[in-house]
């Protein structure tokens, strides 16, 4: 008799994707592969315990290799919204399948959206176009501290940054200033984030804090979230999970400074957290520290950090606890392009209650990983997705 599942952990390495979808070209990410990529070029990814669940047995990556008898389940899914953005990745994970792409700028922000938004915050605003972060605090940064005009820009993404020295716009303000942005954002130009992106130091010597915060769409539909909820069980976010779903379907929830923070957190909810229900994290330095600044080496040493957490992260799952490890997109940092690419996602599951080394396949929708585990926790399934449950589940 197959086992009882008392809670479901996913952890998602943001931007980990594995390969470019067959779509790849309608989004201009052809050849996009960025764990494959990134395995090339920096002579072998060192994940010894992600090789063991069966990471290699997903694609051939360098210094990465196929077992014979892999630890976890192991497969790729892949995304059939229209988008390869944070929040349209996370919904389909959560049974959403957005179905009209939210809206881009690559010429920038109209003067219907900057006018009224400058107007009601009482201020001018630097930039207004699509950029690195790291490369706009370098152009701007300067002209900001002496103006006092936030930086505002966007990307390959359908978001508004703000950029804003915590010494010349305290975060309350910038939060404001997103707040307004928001509810300015709706309708043609709801854009599916709003981002805080506070920095401090010098011109030259910029740094930006783990003060950001990301302000989304509510989903338009209910999510996993919400029936995990309504079943009356635990839904706790770890991460910018709680900002990417509004705090739609979460239960409780806790921010990070950065990754290891995020395994900490993660461990801690496993230990302390006893409750039958969902842990969801995000990790996300894999894509804002390394993706988007397209640094290889750095990303991969980010993936090998994580591996090395990863036994503590098992060695605290109990007898009757399932984790998932997974992606939202891609992030290619071998391409030219710093922005996110439409990817497969690989997806490894281990715990007691499943068989090790079971195939799942390509899945077609990131909403199977919804569909089961909703199955695995006994709630109502999700608008999209197939549950593999009953080809995974220990006998």
């Amino acid at each position: 008799m197959p086992m009882t599942i008392n809670r479901v952990v996913v952890i998602v390495l943001d931007s980990v994707g594995i390969g470019e979808l067959p779509d790849a070209a309608a989004f201009g990410d052809v050849g996009s592969h960025t764990l494959g990529s990134m395995a090339r070029v920096v002579g072998g990814l060192k994940v010894p315990n992600l090789e063991k669940m069966g990471l290699g047995n997903i694609a051939i990556l360098d210094g990465v290799l196929p077992q014979t008898e892999p630890t976890a389940v192991y497969g790729k899914m892949a995304e059939i919204s229209a988008g390869k953005d944070t929040t349209t990745g996370h919904w389909e994970l959560m049974g959403i399948e957005l179905k009209q792409a939210f809206p881009l700028y690559p010429d920038g922000f109209p003067p219907e959206v900057m006018e009224r938004f400058e107007a009601e915050i009482g201020r001018g605003t630097l930039g207004n176009y699509p950029a690195s972060g790291t490369i706009i605090l370098n152009e701007l940064g300067e002209e900001h501290m002496a103006t006092g005009k936030p930086i505002v820009y966007t990307s390959g993404d359908s978001v508004f940054q703000i950029a804003a020295h915590e010494e010349i716009i305290p975060i309350d303000e910038l939060y404001h200033m997103c707040h307004v942005a928001r509810e300015i954002l709706r309708g043609e130009h709801e854009v599916s984030r709003i981002i805080a992106r506070p920095f401090v130091g010098e011109p030259g010597n910029f740094t930006r804090t783990a003060n950001r915060h990301d302000y989304s769409v509510v989903p338009p539909q209910p999510t996993l979230l919400d029936k995990i909820e309504a079943a009356g069980q635990m839904v706790y976010a770890i991460g910018k999970i709680n900002d990417i779903f509004v705090g739609q379907g979460i239960t409780d929830y806790v921010t990070t400074q950065d990754n290891m923070d995020g395994v900490d957190k993660t461990i801690a909810a496993l230990k302390e957290r006893t409750e039958k229900g969902f842990i969801f994290t995000n990790l996300v330095d894999f894509d804002a520290k390394f993706g988007h600044r397209n640094n290889p080496a750095g990303y991969a040493n980010c993936l090998a950090e994580f591996d090395q957490r990863l036994p503590e992260i098992v060695a605290a799952l109990t007898d009757d606890d399932v984790l998932a490890i997974t992606a939202d997109h891609g992030n290619d940092p071998v391409t030219p392009s710093t922005d996110h690419s439409r990817e497969y996602v690989p997806v490894l599951i281990i715990g007691k209650p499943v068989k090790a080394g079971v195939n799942i396949g390509v899945r077609r929708t990131f909403g199977d990983l919804a569909a089961t585990i909703a199955e695995m926790l006994g709630v109502e399934r999700p608008l999209i997705g197939t549950s593999f449950m009953q080809e995974i589940l220990a006998d």
